[in-house]
C-alpha cells in the first residue's frame, strides 16, 4: 500500500496545506529515500523523508500512511522523528549607552532600536 507524498506530507503535519506541500516536492525540498520526491511520488511505510525547511531539515521515517488528515495525535503516529536538535540560540542583549552622556542623537536612537553599537 502506498500514498502520495504531497498527500502524506499533509496528513502527517508537515506542511498546512497540500499545496505548499506541492509547491516543497516541486520545489526540490523534500526527498524520499535520498531522491528528489515530485507530489505524485508514492510513499511507502519504511521510507525516508528530509523536508529542508528554513530552520533545518527534518528527517522523518515513515511509519504509517493516511490519505486524510486528522488529529495531531494521529499525525504523530504517522512517522518517527529523527531530525537532529536545533542548535542553542545566543542571547540577544540590547547595546547600552554610558550613563551620563546626555540625550541620544537621531542616529544614536537608530542604531539603539536596530540593535548596532
Amino acid at each position: 500500500m502506498a500514498t502520495r507524498a504531497d498527500r502524506w506530507l499533509w496528513a502527517a503535519r508537515a506542511f498546512k496545506t497540500r499545496a505548499l506541500a506541492a509547491a516543497a516536492c516541486d520545489g526540490g525540498k523534500v526527498t524520499i529515500n535520498g531522491i528528489t520526491a515530485k507530489p505524485h511520488k508514492l510513499i511507502r511505510p519504511g521510507d525516508e523523508v528530509v523536508i529542508s525547511t528554513r530552520d533545518g531539515k527534518r528527517i522523518l521515517r515513515v511509519v504509517g500512511l493516511a490519505e486524510r488528515r486528522g488529529p495531531a495525535s494521529q499525525a504523530q503516529a504517522l512517522y518517527d522523528d529523527h531530525s537532529p536538535a536545533p542548535p542553542p540560540r545566543e542571547p540577544y542583549l540590547a547595546p547600552r549607552r554610558d550613563p551620563g552622556s546626555g540625550r541620544p542623537t537621531k542616529r544614536e536612537r537608530r542604531h539603539l532600536r536596530r540593535g548596532f553599537d
